[in-house]
């Protein structure tokens, strides 16, 4: 797999989903479009753009300027930064801010923001005056190639992540490059798992070519573009196939049954952030379809190996306070894992691997296997 040359016109992906179909805009400094595409997409539409403190420090006096230049009026809701803000009170907190905003049906939203600012804007939004469209402007790594695309929108419960939610798609997704520059170098490494996690279940030239390229992905420049537009692409065509995850959908979520467990376990808190309990589940993924007879050790550990190559945690133990809150309990882990939205009629779901690149749904997994597997991790 090459790396095609640079240009200074975008990348477009398309996400086909019939009368819902959108665009994702790839490239550098492609923010300043913004209003511009907004204009066109929504003549006359007024818009409240979501953000949190962080973001808000870099990117959100850009993202006005340029709905301003379009004619575009906006307003702004600020949240606090991470995991705390994706809650029923941050719920409460934007779906309060844009009805006093009077935003209306034929108005936007904008989701400026990471994983978590597209999530809860996005869920906002979809129960706004029973759903009011939206734009995502993803400001990580991770919300570039993962969560801005799909439509999967939501807040976490104390019981788990991700429980509340819903499907909804936005009108548009301007990833714009730039923005990964102000990522700190773990805010990167973190969404680099799921940029990863698309070679690993789907694409294995992908994955080799990342093994070869990763520090020209970190160092930036064509590379990092192509692995970004690579990822779109690949989660783009599966969400087109299924897009309220009734079957090959599921796939995408590789590593997170595992992940989304540990994240519980650790508060959703700095602890762990998503990607990295997505690195940790990926691994665990991978180690138990070995044990399962599925996928060769050596695969298992070469898999271990990129990841832990770019400075990802890949064990248990890399987690901080790995002794506390559970995190050295199987049953408690178990337990979490119970919640996992993968789970049907109490039978628990796990994506599997057959070897790199082919990841499958392995239903009703037996679960004194999958406890006896965790203690084993635990204890090493």
């Amino acid at each position: 797999m090459t790396v095609p040359s640079r240009h200074a016109e975008p990348a477009i992906v398309a996400v086909s989903l019939g009368d819902r179909a959108y665009e994702i805009v790839i490239g550098r400094d492609v923010l300043r479009s913004l209003g511009e595409r907004i204009a066109e997409l929504r003549p006359g539409a007024r818009t409240a753009i979501v953000t949190d403190r962080n973001v808000a420090k870099y990117w959100l006096e850009k993202a006005e300027a340029s709905l301003a230049a379009a004619g575009i009026a906006s307003s702004r809701i600020i949240v606090e930064e991470g995991e705390i803000s994706k809650t029923y009170a941050g719920l409460e907190q934007v779906s309060e801010a844009l009805i006093a905003a009077k935003i209306e049906r034929n108005d936007l939203v904008v989701a400026l923001g990471g994983g978590v600012v597209g999530d809860l804007a996005g869920f906002a939004a979809a129960i706004l005056r029973r759903g009011v469209d939206f734009v995502q402007v993803p400001t990580s790594l991770l919300a570039l190639v993962d969560s801005s695309v799909g439509g999967k929108t939501g807040i976490n419960s104390p019981q788990g992540k991700n429980l509340l939610g819903a499907f909804h798609q936005p009108v548009l997704v301007i990833a714009d490059t730039a923005v990964l520059d102000t990522l700190s170098p773990r805010h990167f490494r973190a969404g680099y798992a799921e940029v990863a996690k698309y070679g690993v279940l789907g694409d294995k030239s992908f994955f080799s070519w990342l093994e070869k390229n990763h520090g020209e992905v970190f160092a930036g420049g064509a590379a990092r573009e192509h692995a970004i537009a690579t990822s779109c692409r690949a989660k783009a065509a599966i969400v087109s196939r299924d897009e309220r995850e009734t079957g090959e959908r599921a796939l995408l979520n590789l590593g997170h049954t595992f992940g989304h467990a540990l994240e519980a376990a650790t508060g959703f808190s700095d602890r762990l952030f998503h990607g990295e309990g997505v690195a940790i589940g990926m691994v665990l993924a991978a180690e138990f379809s070995a044990e399962l007879g599925m996928i060769a050790d050596a695969d298992a550990a070469r898999i271990k190996r990129h990841l832990a190559e770019v400075g990802l945690p890949t064990h248990l133990q890399d987690i901080a306070g790995f002794a506390q809150e559970g995190l050295a309990d199987a049953d408690a882990l178990m337990a979490l894992m119970a919640q996992d939205k993968k789970v049907k009629r109490g039978k628990l779901n796990l994506i599997l691997l057959r070897g790199i690149g082919q990841a499958t749904i392995v239903e009703d997994v037996d679960p004194a296997s999958i406890r006896a597997f965790l203690q084993q991790k635990l204890a090493q």
